[in-house]
């Protein structure tokens, strides 16, 4: 109890309101430098995944969390999430190979939480899915058109 109190004492100093969280959430950039800042005043990875349990939403995500703890957002699951997202992902990334890529991401996502989005995991996933750079980089064309795929369809993720 006096950690959730703490927590919802500290979270605005991080973001202010809910559409800033979200903002902030939908960039992976932004998202590991919020994560490293919650990390540094007390919230580390550990903490937020039991929080999941205290909120009963262990198949949320850790964005979920911290919705629910600052402004009593109710919970989704990540398979909720990216079901939801699927039809603006679709719009914007219409490529069968761009399709074909974020729903392997999105697979590990549902599976294995929000680390799996961080820009420091797509080279591994990359490698997991195509086996090398240069096989990837065949299909899309670029490595810009695969980090903007990966980074792109993130921000469908997070909105209402």
């Amino acid at each position: 109890k006096e950690f959730v109190e703490r927590m919802f004492d500290d979270l605005p100093k991080f973001f202010e309101i809910e559409y800033r969280l979200r903002e902030i959430w939908s960039d992976p950039t932004t998202r590991e430098k919020l994560l490293n800042d919650l990390s540094e005043a007390g919230y580390d990875a550990e903490k937020l995944d039991s929080m999941k349990e205290l909120i009963d939403a262990q198949d949320s995500d850790v964005y979920d969390v911290l919705a629910f703890v600052a402004y009593a957002v109710e919970t989704r699951t990540r398979a909720n999430r990216a079901q939801h997202a699927k039809p603006a992902i679709a719009k914007a990334f219409t490529t069968y190979k761009q399709q074909e890529f974020i729903n392997f991401i999105l697979g590990k996502y549902i599976e294995d939480g929000v680390q799996e989005l961080a820009t420091h995991k797509m080279r591994s996933l990359i490698e997991l899915r195509y086996n090398t750079i240069s096989d990837a980089t065949i299909e899309f064309g670029s490595p810009a058109i695969i980090r903007e795929t990966f980074i792109g369809f993130q921000r469908f993720l997070y909105e209402k």
